[in-house]
């Protein structure tokens, strides 16, 4: 996070401060467990259905942080505000506002969001600080808290973003606005809450509708329903995926012992032989997306080779 005072943060989220000296610095990371506060940082204290963050307030000061973000006075050095999670949100993007030389790229699907978020974000660290989504933390909370990890020298912000309804990406872009986002598929995940495929195809769209003009929207060729994304919005349209003229494709596909994919490469007509360090089949398609999003950021193709073939899984139960 970068280093703010709590008279800014209160100006921001429109608090009042409580048992706080206005001067007092906020230069770690904004963080929800109290069990692991992050030193300097500022604590969330959100009121869940089982458990008050205000309740370990106080822990979470002792264990090292600088301040709360509450709904109350807690006894220790606290912004109160009328919506901690609301503020939060507010705070995000304030720091996105203030890093003019930020690429946010953000992605979304029904499977392979993580994957590929993962080696996105290999490839991007190659080329420059990079802040990434840990593990699946993809909604109103872990959005917020992937951008709140961005600092000062921070170039690209790669966030990947759920959906449980309509509307959901929409809200997370007005967080994380993206100069680069992608589709990754439209499967069945969650089809008993959206009600059918067109429905989860109409809320993983909204990404791209947040992209603007001078954006680029990555989706998959070989997707029915992504496929017919291209070029609904204002932004200029990359695929991926092996149906003819994507611009990021593969063949020549062999696997190890361990099934691990080596392919040749074909990424917007420069070609390179990539040997994974994942098996299976899918993580051609999740290696294809990241080259697509770390292309259209800039990233060259020499780069994008060489971290592909050193990336592992950063996230749990992932592979």
């Amino acid at each position: 996070m970068i280093p703010m005072t709590l008279d800014e943060i209160g100006r921001v989220v429109g608090g009042t401060l409580a048992d706080a000296n206005g001067a007092t610095t906020v230069t770690g990371a904004a963080f929800l467990d109290s069990r692991h506060a992050e030193p300097g940082g500022l604590f969330v204290a959100v009121a869940g259905e089982r458990v008050d963050g205000h309740e370990y307030a106080a822990a979470a000061v002792a264990s090292g942080a600088a301040a709360v973000l509450g709904a109350r006075p807690t006894g220790v050095p606290t912004v109160v505000v009328t919506d901690p999670r609301a503020a939060w949100a507010e705070l995000a993007r304030h720091l996105i506002d203030s890093l003019p030389d930020l690429t946010v790229l953000a992605l979304t699907g029904s499977q392979g969001k993580t994957g590929t978020k993962d080696y996105l974000a290999q490839i991007l660290a190659a080329a420059g600080p990079t802040a990434a989504t840990v593990g699946n933390l993809n909604n109103e909370i872990g959005v917020p808290l992937t951008v709140l990890t961005a600092r000062r020298d921070t170039r690209f912000l790669v966030v990947e973003m759920g959906a449980r309804g309509i509307g959901h990406i929409a809200f997370l872009c007005k967080i994380a606005p993206p100069q680069i986002g992608a589709v990754l598929n439209v499967g069945t995940a969650h089809l008993s809450e959206f009600g059918s495929r067109e429905a989860i195809a109409r809320a993983k769209r909204e990404i791209l509708e947040a992209l603007p003009a001078e954006g680029v929207a990555v989706v998959n060729a070989d997707n029915e329903f992504t496929a017919a994304m291209a070029g609904r919005g204002p932004a200029s349209t990359m695929t991926f995926g092996e149906a003819p003229g994507s611009d990021v494709t593969w063949r020549d596909v062999s696997y190890d012992d361990l099934g691990r994919p080596t392919a040749e490469f074909d990424i917007a007509g420069e070609r390179a032989r990539i040997s994974l360090t994942q098996a299976g089949e899918h993580q051609l398609h999740n290696a294809a997306a990241a080259a697509a999003m770390a292309h259209a950021a800039g990233v060259g193709v020499a780069t994008i080779r060489h971290a592909l073939e050193e990336a592992t899984s950063l996230s749990r139960w992932r592979m």
